[in-house]
This record gives C-alpha cells, structure tokens and sequence, in this order.
C-alpha cells in the first residue's frame, strides 16, 4: 500500500469519513436486506437476485467511468474471477431465500459469522498457521452460530441451514478475493460478480418464470440493486479513509438494525436463545478480527 494513502488514514477527518462510510453502508445494506425480506413472500429469489445485479450495474459502470473506463477490467485470472462469481452468486441465492423465511436479526448474524468461518478455512486452503487464541474464537463462533441455527428436523423449514451454507460460501469467496486483489481492482471484481448474477439470475427467471411486479414493487425491487450497489461502494471507500480496526467492528451493527426493522415490521423479537448465540457471534467475530489485526501487525515487522 502507498505510504501516502497509510498517512491518509491516520489524518483524522479521513478517519471520520470512514467511519460514516462505513455506518452509511452497514444502514444501506440492512434496508435492501428488509427489502429483500419484504419482497421474498411475493417474488421467486432469482428476480430479486436479477433486480440486485442488473441495477447494481449503473453504480458500478459509473465508478468504473471515473476510475479511467474500461481499461480497469483487464485481468489476468479470468478463472479465478468466475469461481469467485459463482460461489458469491450462490450464497447471494441463499441468503435471499433464507432472509424470507428467518427473523432478521438471525439472518443477519449468521452471515456476520463468515470470518470466523474464513478463519477456519485459510488453515486448509492458504496454509495460515492460526494460534490458541484465533481456534478458541472460531470454536466459540461454531458454538454461537450452532445456538442460533438449532440443528434439527426444522433446518429446513426454518431457512438457517441456507444461511448457513450462504456464509460458508461467503467464506471461501473472501479467501478468492484476497488473491484477486493482489492484481485486480476491487471494481474489476464487483463487475465481474455482478454480471456473473445477471446472466445467472436471467436463467433462473427462464427457467423458472417471473412475477410481474406491481407499479409499488418495481420501486422496491429496483431499490434493492441501487442500494446494494452503493453500499458496496462505500464500504470500499470506508476502507480506503480508515483503518480496518475503526470500521470493521462496525460492520457487527447491522444485527441491532437489522432487529430493529424486524420487529418494526413484522413483529419479531429474537428469544433468549437467539440472543445469545449472536452475542457469541458477535464477541467471537470481534475477536478473531482483534487477532487478525494483530497477526498482520506482526508479519509486517
């Protein structure tokens, strides 16, 4: 990373750009994830997935314009690209299905466990070596994510077990990315993904057909792509003002908004047991980023 943009991050009107960035995103992604929650009783998962990408594109192709046009998008690691889509686009698929059939709250906090479940998998695939203190944290993270999810019969008819693949899935495309970012763009990547789920998400219509929406639902459906798309964007711009360590954890105050629009919707208040397997969740997750914050620190000595 350049030193001029590590002393951009220390300045302090940078930090706080990044952390409103940062609070700005986290809003706008729990608003399309109650959208996307709203929209799931009246409309298949692939329009909803179609909607996302497919308006998703204008925020992104508009970035892309300002960072220089299309000369941005050459990359070297067309395979990795389309590995990384397809497994991003699946857990996309998932979660949506999964959001119309789980509380808020829980939806959202199981998807916040897919660090810890990164964690797990950069032993495997990246040969990372992970001490006593990143296991406990992602043993103590299973543990949560086990509370919340209720392993049964009702799996299933609950949605969990599709939340829960969405954030294993989630986790092998954060590993992908890590090596995709060492040559590519992150708006190279963005683009790429999102394409990838217009032209998946095309075919499931296809196959499986289409709803047409009301005047009212052309609104929301759109709406969930434009605030997707931009709430990308500023948790990229966020990282580029401050430091991980500031805005990272922040990222965990979606759980508390996203409850805040279920049970302002729909009634839902999460019972004892979910809240403490999220309060695992979160603490576990808080911690194994502590550590990976502090295991860089030290790599870079």
């Amino acid at each position: 990373m350049p030193d001029n943009t590590l002393a951009l991050r220390n300045q302090p009107d940078t930090q706080l750009l990044g952390i409103g960035t940062m609070l700005l995103s986290v809003l706008l992604f729990s608003i399309m994830d109650a959208t996307v929650k709203w929209l799931g009783s009246s409309y298949p998962t692939q329009q909803i997935m179609f909607f996302r990408c497919a308006v998703a594109i204008i925020p992104v192709s508009i970035i892309i314009y300002t960072r220089g046009g299309i000369s941005i998008l050459k990359t070297q690691q067309p395979a990795l690209h389309l590995l990384r889509s397809i497994l991003g686009i699946s857990a996309m698929g998932l979660a949506f299905y999964a959001f119309s059939l789980m509380r808020l709250a829980d939806a959202i906090s199981i998807l916040h466990a897919s660090p810890i479940i990164m964690t797990a998998l950069s032993v495997f695939l990246l040969r990372e070596s992970v001490g006593i203190h990143r296991w406990s944290a992602v043993l103590a993270g299973f543990i949560g994510m086990l509370i919340v999810v209720r392993p049964g019969e009702g799996m299933l008819a609950s949605g969990s077990i599709f939340m829960l693949i969405a954030a294993v899935l989630i986790g092998f495309t954060t590993i992908i990315i890590r090596h995709l970012t060492a040559r590519d763009d992150p708006v190279c990547i963005t683009f790429y993904f999102t394409v990838t789920g217009v032209i998946v998400s095309a075919i499931g219509i296809s196959l499986l057909g289409w709803n047409t929406p009301t005047p009212r639902d052309w609104i929301f459906l759109s709406a969930v792509g434009l605030f997707g798309g931009i709430a990308q964007y500023l948790m990229t711009v966020s990282y580029r003002h401050a430091k991980i360590a500031i805005v990272a954890p922040l990222k965990y105050s979606s759980i508390a908004i996203g409850g805040f629009f279920g049970y302002l919707i729909w009634g839902e208040i999460p019972d004892l047991q979910s809240f403490t397997g999220i309060a695992i969740i979160v603490a576990s997750g808080l911690y194994t980023l502590h550590r990976e914050i502090l295991h860089a620190g030290r790599s870079t000595l």
